[in-house]
């Protein structure tokens, strides 16, 4: 029988510039994954449409369906091109991030088990009869789970399976993914929550799309309260997704999950094994993980049936991929859900100002959470003026916030301590001659972490020892560290409090997500007095025995000229106040300042966000910044330095008019040099209705530009570094 073929378009996950012409047997299907010939070697592709062209068929390869001739879904294809399209991004490299587990396209692999046999050996041991007492439950299992099991070396398992009194059986590569259980344990909600939870239930009972902001008090039960629309999709059999910023929350937010639901979701984040990216990948694909907890690159999952979208802390900046494609997850989650024709949920106690200006318009569903859960109420926060109320030189924690600690301590409740910056102290200077020590690849200062007795760059990772002279003036010993680390507040609180029992949490102290969850366990069980942190322990965090909450220094704001600067600043010190009191016990909160007037500060105190987004609104609004506008960045970067300012003026000079665009720039970027490349940013800024996606592709298409300077186009930028 003679195979038909069919001309295709398959999409390779690689940089190009377009889908290549194939030819398939069989019918063509969007979304097909097929093996196909590429020069001398051969790749995963995708088939993405009817092929065309004037191409003779006998010149066409030929690209062969993959065993079991596994399909993406169609929506998922549909969002690679959209997201392709928006960002500005070769469409071949955003399929790459769908197809993050190639391994999981090839054939399941059958794995070998054992239960009890019907021989017998000739000698019975203590050894043996454990083993068979365990094979006697029932469950198969592999020699080493059974040698684990019974406590016993695998040679005698192995006899066992030699004398057929352990029989094999084939079982699947992968354990099935339970089901979670939307009845397993169903809370007391409150009033506001109940209201809330019964509107995101009726909008995943329509089955259609629609954006809810969940705008809650930290500690109002947001979470419960979206696990009651998680339910009801699982009462449906649909999928859902909960999108976290941090790898470092799952640890509290999955034992909440499992305490709900009977059992844990599928995770998806950069932590987790290849074996169990490919075990998830293809039971996502197959509607067996009835729901996904992971970090953004989740959005890209083939999905079998989306039934619900969570962006839990919406507001988070960690949302935003800022290597690679350049995308926004919360945004592009509102665009999955839209094609997927399922409901999306933003959770969050302090709203990006771009959903909250949605939520007021009335196009997003506006849901309050006004207070805390139970019998916990909000904590109260005061500001140390540090102009009055000093210390000791050279100590950054004062006489106030000292007595609060001293006071918390006695009472046997916990503290926490936060200051976003990681290390020891984060300049070196020479008391001589004024020499800062910055790093020899980034326009930055190098960070001493004193524990580990290095000066390192937070930004390429170069790293080398303090001098034993100063580079500049050849002084001897004259280096002094300038400034606040969270190393150098935890030596200052030793001391104060030797007997204290203190943690430090970054991402320099915690070698990973199991250590930071390590200690977030720690704190759960009370074997920390202290916690000492950067921005890792500011969200999503509950601790009961929580009652103080100290603000090293809450004048670190954003860069300079970075629209959002206030915004996040409100929201990071929201956010890390909301972990005082969060149980029957009342919370203090105290944040040192030396500018106690200002905005910021003054609306944490009085507990009127609101009127403090209305400010932020208005200088938004008055200058045409988003959500009001639109901006596009466009960063030029390479080797030498004169030619990437040089591509810069031509760049600047080939703008085309067009009407509501201002294009700024260039300048050179807040970091003019990072990880040895010379960096010039231009921007672009323009009225809401204007198509910008458009406008960058016709200004780029007409610019040439030498092949050694680099261009990002940056699609509603959140950093401006």
């Amino acid at each position: 029988m003679t195979t038909i073929l069919h001309r295709a378009e398959v999409l390779l996950p690689l940089p190009l510039s377009g889908a290549y012409t194939y030819q398939v047997a069989g019918p063509v299907r969007r979304g097909q994954v097929v093996r196909a010939p590429l020069g001398r070697r051969e790749t995963i592709g995708v088939v993405w449409g009817e092929g065309g062209g004037t191409i003779e068929d006998s010149r066409l390869k030929q690209a062969v369906t993959l065993p079991g001739e596994p399909v993406l879904p169609a929506g998922l294809c549909d969002f690679v091109d959209w997201v392709a399209d928006y960002t500005l991004t070769l469409p071949g490299l955003v399929l790459a991030m769908a197809l993050r587990s190639r391994q999981a396209l090839e054939p399941e692999a059958a794995r070998t088990a054992y239960v009890r046999g019907e021989g017998a050996p000739k000698k019975m041991t203590p050894p043996r009869t454990r083993v068979l007492d365990v094979a006697a439950r029932g469950l198969a299992l592999a020699v080493a789970q059974l040698a684990e099991e019974a406590n016993v070396t695998p040679a005698v398992v192995r006899g066992l399976i030699d004398c057929g009194a352990l029989a094999a059986v084939e079982l699947p590569e992968f354990d099935p993914f339970l089901r979670p259980d939307a009845d397993f344990a169903r809370p007391l909600l409150g009033s506001e929550q109940d209201q809330a939870a019964a509107a995101l239930k009726k909008a995943v009972k329509a089955e259609r799309f629609a954006v809810s902001l969940l705008d809650g008090v930290t500690g109002s039960g947001k979470t419960e309260t979206y696990f009651e629309a998680v339910a009801e999709a699982i009462r449906q059999g649909r999928q859902s997704l909960i999108l976290l910023p941090e790898i470092a929350l799952t640890v509290q937010f999955l034992d909440r999950f499992a305490a709900r639901f009977g059992v844990r979701p599928a995770e998806w984040h950069s932590d987790i094994t290849q074996r169990e990216r490919r075990r998830t990948w293809r039971a996502v694909l197959n509607g067996e993980a009835q729901v996904v907890v992971g970090a953004r690159s989740a959005l890209f999952l083939p999905f079998h049936d989306l039934g619900l979208v969570v962006v839990d802390e919406e507001h988070e900046q960690a949302y935003k991929q800022e290597e690679g494609v350049l995308y926004h997850a919360r945004d592009m989650a509102v665009v999955r859900g839209r094609i997927e024709n399922c409901p999306v949920v933003l959770a969050s106690a302090t709203p990006s100002l771009e959903t909250f200006v949605n939520a007021q318009s009335g196009r997003y569903t506006h849901l309050k959470l006004t207070r805390r859960y139970g019998e916990a109420v909000l904590p109260q926060v005061k500001l140390i003026d540090l102009r009055a109320d000093r210390g000791d030189a050279g100590n950054f924690l004062s006489p106030t916030l000292r007595e609060a600690l001293a006071g918390t301590l006695e009472a046997g409740e916990q503290a926490m301590l936060f200051l976003n910056r990681r290390g020891y102290a984060p300049l070196t200077l020479c008391e001589a001659c004024g020499h800062k020590l910055v790093c020899r690849n980034c326009s930055a200062w190098l960070v001493e972490h004193r524990y580990r007795k290095r000066l390192v760059c937070h930004h390429c990772g170069y790293e080398t020892a303090l001098p034993t002279e100063c580079p500049e003036c050849h002084a001897k010993g004259s280096f002094a560290a300038c400034g606040p680390g969270v190393e150098r507040v935890a030596e200052e609180f030793r001391i104060a409090f030797p007997e204290a029992r203190v943690a430090i949490a970054s991402s320099d102290t915690m070698g990973g997500p199991a250590e930071m969850q390590t200690a977030i366990r720690a704190m759960m069980k009370r074997e920390i007095d202290v916690l000492i942190g950067t921005q890792i322990v500011a969200k999503g965090h509950h601790f009961p025995q929580l009652t103080l909450v100290g603000v090293v220094d809450a004048d670190l704001g954003g860069l300079d000229g970075d629209l959002r600067a206030r915004e996040r600043t409100f929201q990071l010190l929201h956010q890390v106040a909301g972990r005082a009191g969060r149980a029957e016990k009342p919370g203090l909160v105290l944040m040192q300042t030396r500018n106690p007037k200002d905005a910021v500060l003054q609306a944490l105190i009085s507990t009127d966000r609101d009127a403090f987004y209305q400010q932020e609104r208005q200088y938004r609004e008055a200058a045409s910044a988003p959500p009001f506008g639109r901006l596009a960045a466009i960063v030029l970067s390479g080797r030498d330095g004169d030619t990437v300012r040089e591509a810069g003026r031509i760049l600047a000079k080939t703008a085309p008019a067009a009407r509501g665009v201002k294009v700024w720039g260039p300048t050179p970027a807040f970091y003019a040099l990072l990880r040895g490349q010379t960096r010039e940013r231009l921007l672009v800024q323009a009225e809401k209705s204007v198509d910008v996606q458009a406008f960058l592709r016709a200004w780029l298409a007409a610019s040439v530009l030498p092949k050694n300077v680099r261009v990002v186009v940056d699609v509603d930028p959140v950093s401006f570094f």
